[in-house]
C-alpha cells in the first residue's frame, strides 16, 4: 500500500472512533483511528465538513487544507502512516526473520497461526529479530 493510500485510509477513518491511544511498538489501525479522531477532529470538522467518509474525501480534504491544517494533525498523520507501514512490513517480513526460530523450535507445526504461537510460547529461546517482528507486526 503506498504512502498516499495509508493517509487516504487512516484520515478517513479517523472520523470513526473516540478512544485512549495505547502506545506501542506499532499502532493497529483502531489505534490510528482513535489517534487521528483525537487530533485531527477539529480540523475534519472544519474544513471538511458534512464530507461523507470513503473515497479519500477527508484526506483529499486535508490535503487541500494542509496549509491551515494544525501542526498537531499534520503531526498525528505523519506518526499513524509511519507506525501502520512498520506494522505491516512486519507482517510482511515475519516469516522470512522468523524462518529459522520457526525451523529450530516449532519443527512440524503446521499453520501460520499455529507456528506464531509455538514462537510465543518459545519466547524467551527466540531470537530477538523473530521477537521485535512479532511486536512490530502487533502479533506480541
Amino acid at each position: 500500500m503506498s504512502r498516499r493510500s495509508n493517509f487516504f485510509a487512516a484520515v478517513a477513518l479517523a472520523c470513526m472512533a473516540q478512544a485512549t491511544l495505547v502506545q506501542a511498538e506499532t499502532m493497529s489501525y483502531a489505534d490510528a483511528i482513535t489517534k487521528l479522531a483525537d487530533d485531527c477532529g477539529a480540523d475534519i470538522g472544519k474544513f471538511c465538513k458534512g464530507l461523507n467518509l470513503g473515497g479519500g474525501r477527508i484526506a483529499d480534504c486535508l490535503e487541500q487544507n494542509a496549509a491551515k491544517v494544525s501542526p498537531t494533525c499534520k503531526a498525528s498523520v505523519a506518526g499513524v502512516v509511519q507506525s501502520i507501514t512498520q506494522r505491516e512490513r512486519a507482517q510482511g517480513a515475519y516469516s522470512d526473520v522468523c524462518a529459522g526460530d520457526i525451523a529450530m523450535r516449532c519443527k512440524g507445526v503446521k499453520g501460520d497461526g499455529y507456528k506464531l504461537a509455538c514462537l510465543n510460547k518459545a519466547q524467551k529461546r527466540v531470537s530477538d529479530k523473530c521477537n521485535q517482528a512479532i511486536i512490530d507486526a502487533g502479533w506480541r
